[in-house]
């Protein structure tokens, strides 16, 4: 027998629970977006913003405090000094604004170094350099990676829970042409993406793709949050975290798919329920694995967190924030959509009971 950490006979009325699960949804998000208002938009890393990284080793023990006060008489542009490991030997240095014509960013780490640490013996491991072009390049194909990922969920999900693959191939190859030609007629990705969003949802209500509205709305959702809960904490926003929003985005498709796929068998073979009803049941008999996925996810998560070092603790964040939202917006963003707008689900009624005699293997009996 598997484990059970839920009791069988459990009955929680998740949708009944909908509108205070959407009031502190927004309240989360609007906190995000005031932080975001005030502190003048995301808080890039050189991945984004442009500078230079470079990953020095010690051969002599060295605190922070001293690598720090060292530095701080040079006049590198937005100096940010992080230790990697515990012994003191390691640390990567970060420069921003660095311009495009700097051609050699190796001869003057090495010359800033040289002069503020004289008696220190150091070696350059790696050095990484971003121009401001480059960097904002990235922000845009980040941002277009997140939707064209949202798209091609909607095709999915319409395709396997409500057989519409040619319905939400056709909207989704529409919106993906119209953003790339508005794209190369000079449209700024940060305004036409998110309004393509807009519209997809608008779509997807439309053409009653219900399954795919609630999965949509789930995952936009565990963004919204994630990225707001990264500028409250006043964390950077590089490659590793767009990558870890997009594992947001699959880990939370893959929970908000199981529950759906338990509504759809539960709805064929409950024609007479109410459909709250059949989402309760659905949520109720699907929690036990739900904890148990994101149980042993969030452990793993939280070793990287804690032993990872320095350079994973932002994206072993961001994943942590992520596991923990996704679950729960299943349960209370997507689940309680379909009962908003599910009034198109289609519900197979029970067939007509054959009682014609049978064999013992379920064949029908000879007939006299």
């Amino acid at each position: 027998m598997g484990l059970h950490l839920i009791p069988a006979d459990l009955n929680i009325n998740f949708v009944g629970f909908r509108k205070i699960s959407y009031a502190v949804s927004i309240l989360l998000i609007l906190a995000g977006v005031c932080s975001l208002a005030l502190k003048g938009g995301l808080r890039y890393g050189i991945d984004f913003a442009g500078g230079v990284t470079a990953q020095i080793h010690f051969k002599a023990p060295l605190s922070a405090e001293e690598l720090k006060d060292s530095l701080a008489g040079t006049g590198l542009p937005g100096l940010v000094v992080q230790e990697i490991g515990d012994d003191g030997r390691g640390y990567l240095l970060r420069i921003s604004s660095v311009r495009e014509e700097a051609s050699s960013p190796s001869a003057l780490v090495r010359e800033v170094l040289d002069t503020a640490l004289k008696d220190r013996v150091y070696e350059i491991s790696r050095l990484e350099m971003v121009g401001p072009k480059v960097g904002a390049d990235l922000r845009g194909k980040a941002l277009e990676a997140l939707y064209l990922s949202i798209l091609l969920v909607s095709v999915y999900i319409s395709g396997r829970f409500e057989h519409r693959w040619f319905t939400a191939a056709c909207m989704a190859g529409l919106l993906g042409a119209a953003t790339y030609a508005l794209g190369l007629a000079g449209l700024g990705k940060f305004f036409l993406i998110p309004v393509a969003v807009v519209i997809t949802i608008i779509l997807c209500w439309k053409l009653k793709l219900v399954y795919a509205l609630g999965a949509i709305v789930s995952m936009l959702h565990d963004v919204l949050v994630a990225v707001g809960c990264f500028s409250l904490l006043d964390k950077e926003f590089d490659l590793t975290i767009i990558a870890a929003l997009l594992t947001i985005i699959g880990y939370s498709l893959n929970d908000t798919i199981i529950i759906f796929d338990r509504i759809r068998e539960n709805l064929r073979g409950d024609f007479v329920s109410p459909l709250g009803t059949v989402i309760n049941r659905s949520i109720n008999q699907t929690l036990s694995r739900t904890i148990l996925t994101s149980g042993t996810t969030l452990v793993v998560i939280a070793a990287l967190f804690l032993l990872g070092g320095d350079l994973i603790h932002d994206f072993a964040l961001m994943m942590g924030i992520g596991v923990f939202v996704g679950p729960a917006s299943s349960i209370f963003v997507a689940s309680p959509v379909l009962l908003i707008f599910g009034g198109s689900i289609s519900r197979t009624p029970p067939k007509k009971e054959d009682r014609r005699p049978r064999d013992s293997d379920g064949r029908l009996a000879p007939q006299v």
